[in-house]
């Protein structure tokens, strides 16, 4: 990969995500874009920036949309002629009400905002960039290599596998996106494009909480390594970050 946007990378999963690309001995990419809200509290990327000079940090608020346009020339302006090989939606948001009488409708906009409609904006704003990409490696099969869209989703918006229920903002908008991402394997296949949901497990971060049983460089490793094996035939599904398939 030449070039790879992540958001949300001022913390956990997007944060790990950036660690590992450069630091598992792996050969990094040229470009590497990490997007966070307020550049001056990331200062652990704010490091890792120093030690790579493959690192750029760039500032969005992800729910400003009127951002996206001048956003996606700042990109243009970094990747220029090799265009993006890989668009990761990292960032998102888990409020903490469940059960439906303790449902907000706040938290149930600002998800939406967040987990929906930010990757589905994001990826329209770096299609040119994307298309760029797949056309200049026209010899390669559709992935990766090629230029993809990853989208950061979560066993909770699966349907089938929703034996708990609750947690009605994030499985809705999770829900919401696992059908965005499926639209977009499909549109986007004339560009050769691919489009896949990606779940990184149920890890120890800020949102996943200390109860859970991966730690972060467990599931980012294996996220990478997912994304690293993806082969035409991923098109348009819904992974986990040890590569097994999630029913809808």
């Amino acid at each position: 990969m030449n070039s790879i946007l992540i958001t949300g990378c001022n913390r956990g999963l997007g944060l790990g995500l950036v660690k590992c690309l450069v630091r598992n001995g792996r050969e990094m990419p040229k470009h590497l874009l990490a997007t966070v809200r307020n550049a001056e509290k990331a200062q652990e990327l704010q490091q890792l920036a120093k030690e790579h000079s493959n690192i750029h940090i760039l500032e969005i608020d992800l729910t400003n949309f009127d951002e996206y346009e001048a956003f996606a020339k700042k990109v243009d302006n970094i990747v220029k002629e090799d265009g993006l090989n890989v668009l990761f939606n990292s960032a998102g948001l888990a409020p903490k009400s469940t059960r439906l009488p303790h449902a907000q409708l706040k938290d149930l906009r600002e998800c939406f905002e967040v987990n929906s409609l930010a990757p589905v904006m994001m990826t329209k704003a770096m299609l040119p960039l994307l298309q760029r990409a797949s056309a200049l490696h026209a010899d390669r099969p559709i992935g990766p290599q090629r230029a993809c869209v990853v989208n950061m989703t979560s066993v909770l918006g699966s349907i089938g596998a929703n034996d708990s229920g609750g947690l009605y903002a994030y499985r809705m908008s999770k829900a919401a996106l696992n059908a965005a991402t499926k639209s977009m394997s499909l549109d986007l296949r004339g560009d050769s494009i691919m489009a896949i949901c990606l779940h990184p497990g149920w890890v120890r971060t800020d949102m996943g909480g200390q109860k859970a049983p991966l730690d972060v460089e467990t599931s980012v490793s294996g996220m990478v390594k997912v994304i690293d094996s993806l082969q035409p035939q991923h098109n348009g599904k819904f992974l986990q970050f040890d590569g097994k398939e999630i029913e809808w």
